[in-house]
């Protein structure tokens, strides 16, 4: 049975549930909110109480040894389309939010230029801006999947550390240039102003190309915990090296080696040896509906999750519902934009017999994720930066889902 014979029977059998009984009472369609005036709202929009459950997974990671350290997933498989809205944009802080008073934050551009320079916030909104649609995505998530027994977990605390927005600010190339780049820089290292002072060494030619020093998302100055008053977004590359709270871009010659790219942040492989500056987050794709603790009713429904690469944009998505022996091509729904999440359905009619639901996406470079057992047969037991195995989910006969690696 095709696709299209699927979704028309389904309309048409929707179309007779749902009309006939509205059809009866038509000539007295009158609700309880059609009588009362209701109050206007408020300065600021909230969601609906009804929707009081779509709200992110808080974890925190060390508090005895470490305040602050802490994750918020993003509730993926409660959401549709593409855009994250800020408030479920997901966080990882390493020393908490800081408290910064915009009128007194700097940013200071120095090292090997031939003039340093100091920005206020205020200068910097008389910069001229762009604006980006892209994913941020923490170097470990999805690592969970890694260990040799998946989790048996909701999907965002599997996935949920990816999150995608509109960012707006000023290209970084414009205050390189102002302050002069001089000819043996290489590296640029950023800095943040929390207690962590986090920091990360990236390459020249890359910020020149891609860097933005973000001041809105989805339209609104930057929240807290996203980096205000201003942060640094490397479109497509790993989450920890997207600076919040900027303070400090370097020019040097070589990396810093900081914390967070040699202790932290490098990949080791069966070989023993790690895989150090590896920025670029891989693509990746996750059916979010079907998934663990959404269970499935036999009948129509509709597969839908989410796809991204660093590497581009998303050139296709693959599903199968036999656990490998077919695949079918799921429909993107646009936009398709690069570093960006991209929604893919696929319609559905299951049977009620145990089966096995797979994706797998390629990009617009011809990358395309590996199974499991390929991506374990490179990287040490306990890696789990970067990891973008195909997510299996099994089906039983009473559509109870399970996480498996197959």
């Amino acid at each position: 049975m095709t696709r299209k014979t699927d979704r028309r029977r389904f309309l048409k059998a929707g179309m007779v549930g749902a009309l006939a009984p509205a059809a009866a009472h038509a000539e007295n369609f009158v609700t309880p909110a059609m009588t009362t005036p209701a109050p206007p709202g408020g300065p600021y929009g909230v969601p609906d109480r009804q929707e009081a459950g779509v709200t992110r997974l808080a974890t925190p990671l060390a508090p005895d040894i470490s305040p602050g350290t802490a994750s918020s997933r993003t509730p993926l498989h409660k959401l549709d389309g593409i855009i994250t809205p800020a408030g479920l944009h997901y966080e990882r802080h390493h020393a908490g939010v800081p408290k910064i008073d915009a009128g007194k934050h700097r940013l200071v551009v120095h090292g090997l230029v031939d003039k340093p320079l100091e920005f206020s916030v205020a200068a910097l909104l008389r910069y001229p801006r762009v604006s980006r649609i892209a994913f941020l995505e923490c170097g470990g998530n999805s690592g969970a999947n890694a260990a040799a027994t998946p989790p048996q977990t909701s999907v965002d605390l599997i996935h949920g550390l990816v999150s995608c927005s509109e960012w707006s600010g000023v290209p970084v190339k414009l205050l390189l240039d102002e302050a002069g780049v001089q000819p043996d820089v290489q590296w640029i290292v950023a800095e943040g102003g929390d207690a962590a002072s986090m920091s990360r060494s990236i390459p020249l030619q890359a910020v020149y190309d891609h860097g933005l020093l973000a001041l809105f998302q989805n339209g609104e100055r930057l929240r807290p915990e996203q980096g205000y008053p201003m942060r640094l977004l490397m479109p497509g590359w790993e989450g920890n090296l997207n600076i919040k709270w900027l303070q400090r871009l370097k020019l040097v010659r070589e990396p810093a080696f900081t914390r967070e790219e040699t202790s932290k942040y490098t990949q080791l492989q069966r070989d023993g040896i790690a895989r150090q500056f590896d920025f670029i987050m891989p693509v990746k794709s996750v059916i979010l509906v079907p998934s663990v603790g959404l269970p499935v009713q036999p009948g129509y429904q509709q597969i839908t999750g989410l796809a991204w690469s660093g590497h581009g944009a998303i050139k296709s998505v693959e599903i199968t519902i036999d656990g490998g022996q077919t695949w079918q091509e799921a429909e993107l729904s646009g936009p398709v934009l690069p570093q960006c999440l991209t929604r893919f359905r696929l319609d559905w009619t299951w049977d009620g017999t145990s089966t096995l639901l797979q994706s797998r996406a390629i990009d617009s470079q011809g990358n395309q994720q590996p199974h499991h057992a390929e991506w374990a047969a490179r990287f040490a037991p306990g890696q789990g930066y970067h990891y973008n195995g195909i997510q299996s989910w099994q089906i039983d006969a009473q559509g109870r889902v399970r996480n498996v690696h197959a």
